[in-house]
């Protein structure tokens, strides 16, 4: 499938799509707390989703059951909601959410600390999150795909944190995964050039300690070989013929 470059109209829909998806976010970042179970979770989003007449771009997507993923700790992504999970003080959160608006998806992801949390599990945090602004820099028509990648991944790289390796961004328009996948890791090849109207899901996944990951029986939940935390950071984003826009970070 060829990377697609979106018209006028569809990236009308998609800005809606990502605003939509930002408002869940805030929202679930208000909500989060200790006390609550992952399931908790899953249902106000949901909810907030719905309430837009919109679709969860996860609900049912190759089978997953649940409209968040919802990653704790040592969970990397695409932890399954649970009534028996909860959340507790000192525990960071990694929020994983897509939007249907109109046949047209938006996907972010954020990492929230619950409470008070440990300077090293902070860092790790803020790291994450910078990584991705690191990386959008050159997300700009004349640019390379993995121009990208390569910022991610130096960025990272000076801090010593694992950069998962199995797992990547990819494009997004009216299917939740689509051409072209965008490495978090530094890549030899320079990859496809950039053009304006392509949409983007760049996520970077950053571990404490090691980059080797591991599935749980589940087949969905990914977590880290060695238990250390993870973080995750995503936003839906437009290739401009100037800066780029973050439909899912609309204050940026």
């Amino acid at each position: 499938m060829p990377i697609t470059i979106k018209s006028e109209r569809e990236i009308a829909l998609m800005t809606e799509a990502g605003r939509i998806l930002e408002i869940v976010h805030t929202e679930l970042e208000r909500a989060l707390k200790p006390g609550m179970t992952t399931l908790d979770i899953d249902r106000l989003g949901e909810e907030v989703i719905r309430s837009f007449g919109c679709e969860p771009s996860f609900l049912n997507y190759n089978g997953y059951p649940a409209s968040i993923c919802v990653s704790v700790n040592d969970e990397v992504v695409h932890g399954i909601p649970s009534k028996q999970r909860v959340v507790r003080e000192g525990d960071i959160v990694s929020l994983d959410a897509g939007v249907i608006y109109k046949g047209y998806h938006s996907d972010a992801a954020r990492t929230h600390a619950v409470g008070e949390i440990g300077p090293e599990v902070k860092k790790l945090v803020e790291v994450t999150r910078q990584s991705f602004f690191e990386g959008i820099k050159f997300a700009k028509e004349g640019n390379h795909l993995f121009d990208i990648s390569n910022a991610i991944g130096r960025y990272v790289r000076q801090f010593g944190y694992g950069v998962v390796r199995e797992l990547c961004g990819h494009g997004i328009g009216t299917h939740l995964h689509e051409e072209p996948e965008i490495p978090n890791f530094s890549v030899l090849r320079r990859g496809p050039k950039l053009k304006a109207g392509m949409t983007l899901a760049i996520e970077p996944m950053i571990n404490l300690g090691t980059a080797r990951v591991r599935w749980l029986e589940d087949d969905w939940t990914v977590v880290t070989a060695d238990g250390k935390p993870s973080a995750h950071y995503e936003n839906t984003v437009l290739i401009t013929k100037g800066e780029p826009r973050l439909l899912t970070l609309t204050g940026k």
